[in-house]
């Protein structure tokens, strides 16, 4: 196996217990589920950051949202940032992002608060180096684009949520055929559909057909990106980037008809009255999705009708990804490539779901958001499963390993190649997890939260001065044990402040000699 191939699955907002080889028996995933039983599945799987930009930079960079910036989804990855994709096509790797890039913040324009003052630093890259994700620029045609992206030297996006198009995705769908006006759907509740939206209007059916949905837009542009480095005879490196299972939740056509709402079974804790939680995270749950003033503005799950709409949307969804990464994963085997091909299966985050009363993502660290479906695959090793400790910040590190490429200075997670090669041994004693805001603090929701994931326990510090710990595996973080545990409190204080120091950036403007 000589420079072997990269396919580097990711979908958004997927939680790790929504797939069938995680002992999911509702959703089906059979595709993913054949993926995992050729790889390394890893049970304790954990973010950086459980929001999308921070968490999709530390994957591209192996560094931690406060050593390379993007520390929530209101600013862009440096122009210069160096990433693994960089060191492959450095490697001669043909690279490309197919789907949701995330790594500029056009998407989220709505989330920016302007900072007071001048900046601390000035923007010294070209401009408009920034603005490659806005949208609108697509409308018209495809903008200008530079030849490398964040060291991928092909980029196809895909660029919004649910059912709307836009990106390059827009463009393809337009070539096949779709009609704009069904295309250009707003996030708001008076979008067209063509079923759906009765009990919250993030469930429904788009009003165009599955073959121009997101799912559809990343799998063909995946498979021509494969088609074209196979016949060149060249190793690639593609990231198949879904933008989905992540709300609005709008599986078309079949799809939304997979699951019934009313067969769906509410989460365990649905009813949890988080005695011993942060006080911001009762003020939410009391929230239902139509207090929500944004369309992804956290949110609590007060409603078990909506609960279960989304569920079922959200599994249809899942399993049109399921569908898709299937028809990928058969041109690489159509191609003869499987034996030379990497596999990496992943989520940017999770979701609530109900979990503890609260729906969607932000802010909430519980299991729900913060653990995500992992699975590597490489073909010269035997499969498993794992419950050694793994994050999202360890991917990069990995694959460069892998694939005999030299890391980079600055590079903070590790390497899990121990691990694929025995599932027993561990690289890791603990996950460190970021959450930053810059915005004025406003009593009591946090702007900093950081969480430290042992073998055994969470446990959670909030800039409110409050504080949580839970026994993982107990009773689903429904009871705080701070008060009882106080030595194992005191003791994850300690390795917290330690991790902290171990992840401060020391490379960020290191002198090049």
């Amino acid at each position: 196996m000589t420079q072997p191939n990269v396919l580097f699955i990711i979908t958004d907002q997927h939680r790790a217990d929504h797939v069938g080889f995680a002992g999911n028996e509702v959703v089906r995933t059979p595709n993913l589920d054949a993926l995992a039983s050729r790889g390394m599945v890893f049970d304790r799987a954990w973010v950086s950051n459980p929001v999308c930009m921070p968490n999709r930079s530390t994957i591209m960079t192996g560094r931690m949202p406060s050593s390379h910036g993007v520390i929530f989804n209101d600013r862009s990855l440096e122009w210069t940032a160096n990433t693994h994709v960089r060191r492959f096509r450095s490697s001669g790797y043909r690279t490309a992002l197919l789907g949701k890039s995330h790594l500029q913040h056009g998407m989220s324009r709505n989330s920016v608060m302007q900072a007071p003052g001048e900046p601390a630093v000035f923007d010294a890259w070209p401009d408009g180096w920034d603005r490659l994700e806005d949208e609108e620029q697509y409308v018209d045609g495809v903008p200008d684009w530079p030849d490398d992206f964040y060291g991928f030297e092909t980029a196809e996006l895909s660029i919004n949520h649910g059912a709307s198009v836009t990106g390059h995705h827009y463009r393809w769908a337009m070539e096949r055929g779709a009609r704009h006006e069904d295309l250009v759907v707003p996030q708001t509740a008076d979008n067209p559909r063509r079923r759906g939206g009765d009990v919250w209007w993030q469930v429904y059916d788009p009003p165009y057909g599955e073959e121009f949905h997101s799912s559809s837009f990343v799998a063909d542009r995946t498979i021509d990106f494969i088609e074209g480095a196979a016949a060149e005879d060249s190793p690639w490196l593609a990231w198949a980037s879904f933008p989905d299972p992540h709300h609005p939740f709008t599986p078309p056509g079949q799809w939304y008809d997979r699951h019934r709402p009313e067969d769906m079974v509410l989460p365990a804790t649905f009813d949890d009255p988080l005695t011993g939680a942060p006080e911001y995270l009762r003020r939410f749950q009391a929230l239902t999705v139509h207090d929500m003033n944004y369309w992804v503005a956290l949110a609590g799950a007060t409603s078990p009708e909506v609960t279960r709409a989304a569920m079922a949307a959200n599994y249809g969804t899942i399993e049109m990804i399921d569908d898709r990464v299937g028809q990928i994963l058969a041109a690489v085997e159509r191609l003869g490539q499987l034996d030379n091909t990497m596999v990496v299966f992943t989520a940017d985050h999770g979701d609530m779901m109900g979990d503890h009363g609260l729906l969607l993502k932000g802010f909430m660290h519980y299991r729900g958001v913060l653990q995500v479906p992992m699975v590597i695959v490489d073909p010269r090793r035997s499969p498993g499963r794992t419950t050694s400790l793994a994050s999202s910040i360890d991917l990069g590190p990995t694959l460069l390993e892998l694939c005999g490429i030299d890391p980079y200075h600055g590079m903070q997670g590790v390497s899990q190649v121990p691990v694929l090669d025995d599932p027993s041994a561990s690289v890791r004693d603990f996950v460190l997890i970021e959450d930053d805001l810059d915005r004025p603090q406003r009593m009591p929701f946090p702007t900093s939260i950081r969480t430290l994931i042992s073998g055994t326990h969470r446990y959670s510090r909030y800039n409110t001065g409050e504080d949580s710990l839970y026994e993982l595996g107990a009773d689903d973080e429904c009871t705080e044990i701070s008060a009882t545990a106080p030595d194992v409190r005191q003791e994850l204080i300690g390795h917290l402040a330690d991790e902290i120091m171990a992840h401060s950036d020391k490379a960020r403007g290191a002198p090049v000699a």
